[in-house]
């Protein structure tokens, strides 16, 4: 199905692959004539074909998780109006009696921010992020960037970017994001689906062929082919907004006739124009995808590349589940009692749960197709469930209009508004010990909503809506759609945004400094944040050895969003469901630098200081985290700032998991160190890293600096790298977080 060929090739007339670069122009020169480097230089102030691009986007989006702390970041740092459109969507706090009245509160303060700073303001239920991105903010050859992870919108012409909150600061204050000119891989689709075949089949398939060899890992993916012209635009976009799972930078298609009919439908003609490689594009690597040999699939707990054919699983469910049991025991330990095998019945695996929801799950050409393979027929009234979750107020529109939310209900499907919850557990959390297949995008430890530490655990498996419907029809045994007949006679999808025009404020362009912002109690400014000192001491507060440790896990989802307009109280969660004990280890370590700055010099620290010869009055002390893949999955600054809210200076790792957790760390002051992948890590927490001169060295532009481990057994080297930081990270770093940085320009 998926093909990896590991080195550059040409694309000839956007027709013809050639591997033999004899008589090519250099890949250089080619690599520019990709739709990928057309679209980033016109974006890059620099100009030119350098090999550092600094990038401002066209548009951005957030949603009521990281709005606010954008918001208060950019107000803090000089913000005067919005000088770009800049939509707030009410996706993911939309559950408003969770924690009282703090996620309304939320939401109001973001319509007072549009009034006040010309943004656009999507009221809760209306549309998920994405969805509203695509519906109302593409356009082809531009380019947008979300504070959410799963920001893509390629299919439609259009790069999009997931970062964190303090790059969208950037942008709000004119300044730019900063990347190393990026490889781009031709991801070559061919062949046409079968009937039963959809897009998350396509999309899991591709990260199980990548993920863990890190293919693609800050790569732009740029999708071509006679395939994608057998794909509808739905379709694409399904497989286009799991190319995140993959860890690349970002995605490009090229554009045909059917997308130029998607903005035509959406009252937006002028947004398309056609994009294709020039007439010799150079591709560092390759992928192809026979479309035509794809199977229904199934990602297994506890990530999306974890996949197999359903017919694998099928074939072999107790091998292969007891193999899930085994890695939730090395992850958890003793705090869960999973039985994972008793999901086999008749010798079939059954799942507890369906879903069918969000930005990748909830398009309408999926909720169209499950309805016609479950027309006529039941879920049952056992203990299986199934919820879907339409992603827009327009595609739910039309779904009543055309029969698909009558149909899916007669078969007790329970439809929902438009909203992110179930993809992080903010909603249809499974019961304990329970099963749920899901069309959303993740299934990483614990982001459905259960707590390990609490005695919980329940178990996410991703697979296409067309699966899932079969599955519900089935009794809950996991189905292939392929193995079954159906027909979908349901009318294609005809877009009416007369909703979004009676409830979307749209204030871009009509800022009005005279509006007061509104707060609620829980929105809270950012504690006082210091510069970096001369030489800086960290002690471990957690050491994790697990092969990636996920966003999620630094930071939890669920109930935790209500508080992320709180910094002090959402720190309490850091690292809550893998090291429980770090937020109280991190706030000791805390209290004692505050002692320090006011010259009483704890015991421990001056300690270790003597061990090394360094003084207090001239060396920081801090917390730190090691793990050896941070950061995987979700933009979330929040995984950094609820570190440098307790007093984290730095990150030690092999490598970080994705550019915008690193990216994170910088924004809030934390140095992003790296080691060697030869080099043992095998220090516990309470073990001290003393590095001299570390200031001087990250101002004067060196890239590695010699350390000290302070343990038990006495003080050994370590070296440390902070490679590849622009002057303005280097500046931001060293005043202690972006925040400084700018109010530093003011002054």
């Amino acid at each position: 199905m998926v093909e990896l060929i590991p080195h550059g090739v040409y694309l000839l007339d956007g027709k013809t692959v050639v591997t033999d670069a004899t008589g090519m122009p250099s890949s250089d020169e080619s690599r520019e004539n990709t739709i990928t480097y057309g679209i980033l230089r016109a974006h890059d102030v620099e100009g030119g074909t350098g090999k550092k691009m600094r990038i401002r986007f066209d548009a951005m989006v957030s949603h009521d998780i990281t709005y606010v702390g954008i918001i208060q970041t950019a107000r803090a740092s000089g913000l005067e109006k919005f000088p770009i459109p800049y939509a707030m969507t009410n996706c993911h706090n939309s559950l408003c009696a969770v924690g009282g009245t703090i996620n309304e509160d939320d939401h109001v303060f973001g319509l007072s921010a549009a009034k006040k700073y010309g943004g656009i303001y999507v009221p809760a239920n209306q549309a998920v992020i994405h969805q509203y991105a695509r519906e109302a903010l593409t356009k082809c050859g531009n380019m947008i960037l979300g504070s959410d992870s799963h920001t893509r919108y390629g299919s439609l012409g259009n790069m999009g970017v997931g970062e964190g909150g303090g790059e969208l600061v950037k942008q709000l204050l004119r300044n730019t994001w900063d990347i190393n000119a990026p490889e781009v891989v031709l991801v070559w689709l061919e062949g046409k689906p079968r009937r039963g075949v959809g897009p998350h089949d396509v999309a899991i398939s591709l990260v199980k062929a990548v993920f863990e060899s890190g293919f693609v890992k800050n790569k732009v993916l740029e999708f071509a082919g006679p395939g994608v012209a057998e794909l509808p635009v739905d379709f694409r976009n399904g497989v286009d907004v799991m190319t995140t799972e993959t860890t690349c930078l970002s995605s490009i298609w090229v554009t045909d006739s059917k997308v130029e009919d998607y903005y035509k439908m959406h009252g937006r003609p002028e947004a398309y124009r056609k994009l294709e490689p020039g007439k010799v594009a150079y591709y560092d690597s390759m992928i192809r995808i026979d479309l035509s040999t794809q199977e229904s699939m199934i990602a297994l707990p506890f990530h999306p590349s974890n996949a197999y054919t359903i017919h694998e699983l099928q074939a072999d469910p107790e091998r292969i589940l007891r193999s899930i049991e085994e890695d939730a025991r090395n992850r958890f330990g003793d705090k869960i009692q999973i039985d994972l095998v008793s999901k086999i019945r008749n010798g079939k695996v059954c799942a507890d749960q369906a879903l069918i929801a969000g930005c990748s799950g909830g398009t309408y050409d999926n909720l169209s197709e499950a309805a016609s393979i479950m027309k006529g027929k039941s879920i049952g009234n056992d203990y299986f469930t199934m919820s879907a979750y339409p992603q827009s107020t327009p595609v739910y529109l039309a779904t009543t209009r055309n029969h698909i939310a009558e149909e899916l209900l007669e078969a007790g499907v329970v439809i929902k508004p438009a909203f992110c919850g179930p993809c992080f557990g903010a909603g249809d959390v499974p019961s304990n010990n329970g099963f749920s297949i899901r069309h959303t995008t993740r299934n990483f430890p614990n982001r459905e909503g259960s707590k390990p530490g609490q005695g919980q655990i329940s178990l996410v498996s991703l697979m296409d809506a067309r699966s899932i419907a079969a599955t519900a029809v089935n009794g809950g045994v996991i189905t292939a759609a392929t193995d079954i007949e159906y027909e979908d006679t349901h009318k294609p999808y005809e877009y009416d945004g007369r909703i979004y025009n009676s409830r979307i404020y749209n204030g871009y362009g009509k800022a009005d400094e005279s509006v007061a912002l509104r707060y609620g109690p829980n929105i809270k400014d950012w504690p006082k944040m210091y510069p970096m000192e001369e030489n800086m001491l960290v002690e471990l507060a957690a050491v994790i050895h697990d092969p990636v440790t996920t966003t999620d896990e630094l930071i939890p989802s669920g109930e935790t969003s209500s508080y992320r307009s709180n910094p002090l109280k959402l720190s309490e969660f850091a690292l809550s469901r893998r090291v429980p004990e770090y937020v109280g280890i991190s706030k000791r370590i805390q209290a004692q630098d505050l002692e320090r700055r006011a010259g009483n010099v704890p015991q421990n620290v001056a300690d270790a200081l003597a061990k090394v010869g360094a003084c207090a009055c001239n060396t920081s002390f801090g917390s730190c985290v090691f793990a050896n893949k941070p950061g995987d999955g979700s933009a979330r600054e929040q995984a950094a700032s609820c570190q440098k809210v307790l007093g984290g200076d730095a990150n030690i790792c092999y490598e970080y998991a994705t550019k915008r957790y690193r990216s994170n760390c910088i924004n809030w002051g934390i140095v992003p160190f790296t080691i060697s992948k030869d080099t043992p890590f095998d220090y516990k927490p309470g073990d001290f890293v003393f590095v001299p001169g570390l200031r001087d060295a990250i101002l004067a532009g060196k890239e590695e600096i010699d350390a000290k481990v302070i343990c038990a057994d006495g003080v050994k080297d370590i070296h440390l790298y902070f490679q590849n930081l622009t002057a303005d990270e280097r500046d931001i770093l060293s005043k202690g977080c972006l925040m400084n940085y700018y109010a530093a320009q003011k002054k």
